[in-house]
């Protein structure tokens, strides 16, 4: 028996160390990099801080030396309140959906040492300082609070939150899944009112998802779903007065009201924004509160004969209160400014590329820092704009995927750069963008992964059939020979204003494509239309038509692979998780002539069964445009399959329900179709934990090895 231990035992080690990269290496933290958690400037734009083990550490950026702790300790996250005199510390957290967890916090007084368990130590969600710093707000049980950090009472403002009926100051499962954030309330500058979004869930129809557990009766899940063109959460703003302990309603019944997306103190004291939308995002209202008197002024109406991506508000308010907005008007993603009444001074950026992240507004030289694709639509890199003149200086490298922290004077910034070569680099700079010390690097993990003979990503383009060159990426074999016929591996999400093929740093599937090079395929990744960064009409051409131009430009790649003089048009498969799941079940039916094997990971498989603010904003309603739901639906051609189909999805997935795959299912048995297909006990969209992710990735891989 210790003779065969021994065995196994050397046998493994050969296999680890080999140079190749296998499944066990990834899986086993190998090739795992490093990074930086939590950068943010103090104040003095001096120092910043990161979360390190140990603490709440305090960096110079003039040397980046250490110069202590802020706070000893362990915790996850932290916020300072306005002039850094408190610290609320997160210490225990249980996530509940994508960005919302239930959290344990404490407030620590820097200057006196005090500490404050927050809500008496029990669980919370959203807190938030006061701007005077003398309170917090905070919701538990769906109720929003307030706790004086001086006595330490705590003030519940409302008395009707209640699971799957009523929320407080707090978004709902399909708010915070497509608006992108859990918190609906915003104190004003002044520290005297409170304005939330109330969300009456009560009529909104319920999913339930049994949990197996390891319990004789499965237990359930049950919480308030809006599928397309079902009813959604009754929402209204409510203003809240701490002087008189009262709470309004505000009338916005002569205004768009049907979502409240986010809430926004202003520069000014007595007054927020709220943004206001209708159920087709086709048009916001950005309308301004006074909080003294609860009136509502209409600042602008933003529309958009297709929709506007009200997920991603650009909103700065300056030192005058008027303020910067972001909006794609001129064919591509840029910014505004407005002053404080809602009247346009000027547009800020143009050209012929995209506003993609905006860092913020330097009143000393007027300038605003944002990132941009103006180095081509696959690269991001730094800039900073003359809100007066428009003058644009590049700060960042000049390719690959780039990102700023800045100190809050801008004198200095630390760039996290990667591409599709090199992993992530952490560089301070100056304001100007001038390289003065390289902080953190990679080179261990690079080095690891160039001596098991990594393989860099080639970037092209490629044609569809609307005559739109199309970004692409392929990945070959280190030994590649153009006269060889190779099979084809494709990969791709294609969901709106997606984007795969960027020069950056693969940190998801990068390192699984790169074992399937190593066994022999050609990995190849396509932009079609409906991604983003290549401007507003190439994304908003599948407007009404998810899926249709997606898949017809899948395809097009795929023929256009197939007549490469290296690719086996016969050996073509094709790859996708939640919307690429989608389009992978297309490929298979649709395609099936020109795909031989297709992996659907929790795939939609009709756009009637998801959520209603993502599928109508670029479909409208099932009841408006059903052919646009069920012209485009896999199982509408189920009958089409033929090549090797393997289906995977988790049980308890609260995005993407189970409901997809166990519709698709039985439509392919019904058409005595022969598929694949692997259940994950109690696993939601991202189907992990303990040994899931590495039996997923491997069954993946034989998949492929048999059927390919």
């Amino acid at each position: 028996m210790k003779k065969i231990l021994l065995s196994i035992s050397i046998l493994a080690s050969v296999a680890y160390f080999s140079q190749e990269i296998t499944l066990d290496k990834i899986y086993s933290g190998y090739y795992r990099g490093k990074g930086i958690s939590g950068i943010s400037s103090l104040k003095n734009g001096e120092n910043y801080i990161v979360i390190e083990q140990g603490g709440i550490a305090k960096y110079s950026y003039k040397t980046t030396q250490k110069e202590g702790n802020i706070v000893d300790g362990n915790f996850e996250s932290y916020i300072f309140n306005d002039d850094e005199s408190k610290i609320l510390l997160l210490k225990e957290s249980e996530p509940i959906y994508r960005h919302s967890f239930l959290g344990k916090f404490d407030v620590k007084d820097l200057k006196s040492g005090k500490v404050l368990n927050l809500n008496n130590g029990n669980f919370v969600q959203e807190p938030t300082f006061s701007p005077d710093g003398s309170k917090v707000a905070f919701i538990a049980n769906n109720n929003l609070f307030y706790q004086d950090l001086h006595s330490g009472k705590i003030t519940q403002i409302t008395t009707d939150g209640q699971k799957n009926s009523v929320l407080n100051g707090l978004a709902d499962w399909v708010y915070e899944e497509e608006f992108g954030h859990a918190k609906l309330y915003e104190w004003t500058k002044n520290s005297d009112a409170i304005v939330f979004v109330k969300s009456n869930e009560s009529e909104v129809p319920e999913m339930s998802i049994p949990i197996y557990g390891k319990q004789l009766y499965p237990s359930e899940m049950r919480f308030k779903y809006p599928k397309a063109g079902e009813n959604n959460s009754v929402v209204s703003a409510q203003l809240y007065r701490l002087d008189s302990a009262k709470t309004i309603a505000l009338n916005l019944s002569n205004f768009k009201n049907y979502y409240i997306p986010d809430v926004y103190k202003t520069a000014k004291a007595d007054e927020i924004i709220l943004i206001t939308s209708e159920r087709l995002q086709n048009a916001s209202d950005v309308l301004k509160v006074n909080t003294k008197t609860g009136a509502i002024t209409r600042l602008f109406t933003e529309s958009d004969k297709r929709w506007i991506d009200t997920d991603n508000v650009t909103l700065e308010f300056l030192t005058d209160n008027s303020f910067i907005w972001g909006a794609e008007r001129d064919g591509n993603r840029h910014l505004y400014w407005y002053d404080q009444n809602g009247k346009l001074k000027k547009q800020i950026t143009k050209g012929d590329w995209e506003v993609t992240n905006y860092y913020g507004y330097n009143p000393k030289s007027q300038e605003v820092f944002i990132q941009t694709t103006q180095q081509g639509s696959i690269n991001k890199v730094v800039s900073k704009v003359n809100i007066n003149t428009g003058k644009t200086t590049l700060i960042s490298n000049s390719t690959g995927t780039n990102s700023a922290n800045f100190s809050q004077n801008y004198n200095y910034f630390i760039e996290t750069s990667s591409s599709a070569a090199k992993p992530y680099t952490y560089v301070l700079k100056d304001g100007n963008g001038k390289t003065l010390k390289e902080v953190q690097n990679n080179e261990e993990q690079l080095k690891k992964l160039q001596q098991d003979n990594m393989v860099i990503k080639e970037f092209m383009t490629i044609p569809n059939e609307a005559g739109d060159q199309m970004n692409a990426w392929v990945m070959k074999p280190k030994d590649f020979d153009p006269n060889k016929k190779y099979p084809l591996f494709m990969f791709q999400y294609s969901g709106p204003g997606s984007q795969q093929v960027s020069n950056s740093w693969d940190q998801g599937n990068g390192l699984w494509f790169n074992h399937l090079v190593q066994k022999g395929y050609i990995i190849a990744c396509v932009d079609g239309r409906g991604t983003g960064y290549k401007g507003t009409e190439y994304k908003k051409t599948t407007y009404l038509n998810l899926g249709k131009f997606e898949i017809d430009d899948q395809i097009a790649a795929a023929k256009w692979f197939g007549k490469q003089t290296y690719i086996n048009k016969d050996r073509i498969g094709i790859f996708g998780w939640s919307y690429g799941g989608y389009m992978a079940s297309l490929a298979l039916t649709k395609g099936a002539d020109v795909f031989k094997a297709g992996i659907a990971v929790a795939p939609v498989t009709n756009w009637r069964y998801y959520d209603s603010i993502y599928t109508e904003r670029f479909m409208r309603t099932p009841q408006e445009n059903p052919g646009g739901y069920d012209d485009n639906s896999p199982t509408s051609y189920a009958n089409l399959l033929k090549g090797k189909y393997l289906l995977l999805h988790g049980t308890a997935d609260d995005n993407v329900h189970f409901q997809n795959s166990m519709e698709f299912s039985e439509a392919l048995i019904q058409n005595n179709k022969q598929f694949e297909f692997m259940a994950y006990p109690d696993k939601n969209h991202g189907i992990y934990g303990g040994q899931t992710r590495p039996q997923l990735y491997q069954k993946m891989t034989n998949f492929l090895l048999e059927n390919l």
